[in-house]
């Protein structure tokens, strides 16, 4: 008990410090928005009618992430998992797994904050937090960014683009960090979906319980599964 205590005590105080080091780096500058997009509104649903895309937005646990993987790699599908920052900083080894089997990482900001409430200041923070610790931990540069919760506001969008993101939303959530009925999320992840759909799950266990179900749904009526960015990339 008291080791599994040290060693709790030891990862926060190392998150704590990333944290500082990283907001320091944040408020040096961002990186310019590099995408030739009119404006920074955020992006609800593609344009590519034979495919789908499937968002896992990863905050807390990991003890299902094998499980997701596994069928991913049965059917031959990748993914974006869009990820903490603070959850990245606690499980850097399955980060880089689901890295090496060929999933598209997004930025889901460090703490889960409300950042619709944040400064723009205070939003560069938390999503520039998140790429730097991302980058430092995996070598990946992200370039999609969906805000904790869905909730964003002026100054959300304003930081994403000034950080370099494409502001991601969902046009489908299965609302399985709350409903837990596998059957249920298959229904709300297969009932009358389309082409171009962005589609919400979390790595919970009832969705892994219906996730093999959903996939050979779309694929048994045509749909590929796509990443976010391939989804986007014409968009």
């Amino acid at each position: 008990m008291q080791a599994k205590l040290f060693t709790n005590v030891v990862a926060n105080i190392v998150i704590a410090v990333l944290v500082v080091s990283l907001a320091a780096v944040a408020s040096v500058g961002a990186t310019v928005g590099v995408f030739n997009r009119a404006d920074n509104n955020p992006v609800y649903k593609g344009n590519r009618t034979d495919a789908v895309s499937l968002m896992v937005n990863v905050y807390w646990g990991t003890e299902y992430i094998d499980g997701f993987l596994e069928i991913f790699d049965k059917y031959d599908v990748k993914t974006t998992f869009f990820v903490g920052g603070c959850w990245a900083a606690k499980n850097p080894d399955v980060l880089a797994k689901i890295v090496g089997h060929g999933h598209e990482i997004g930025n889901h900001g460090y703490f889960h904050k409300q950042q619709s409430g944040l400064t723009v200041e205070q939003n560069v923070t938390e999503i520039s937090s998140c790429g730097k610790v991302v980058s430092q931990l995996v070598g990946v540069n992200m370039d999609l960014f969906a805000p904790p919760g869905g909730d964003f506001g002026k100054n959300t969008l304003n930081a994403a683009e000034k950080c370099g993101y494409r502001t991601i939303m969902w046009s489908r959530d299965t609302i399985d960090w709350r409903d837990k009925d596998s059957a249920v999320v298959y229904e709300r992840a297969t009932k009358n979906t389309s082409g171009g759909e962005l589609i919400l799950i979390h790595p919970t266990q009832h969705t892994l319980q219906a996730l093999e179900k959903i996939v050979q749904y779309y694929q048994n009526t045509g749909l590929k599964i796509v990443t976010v960015g391939q989804m986007l990339a014409d968009a």
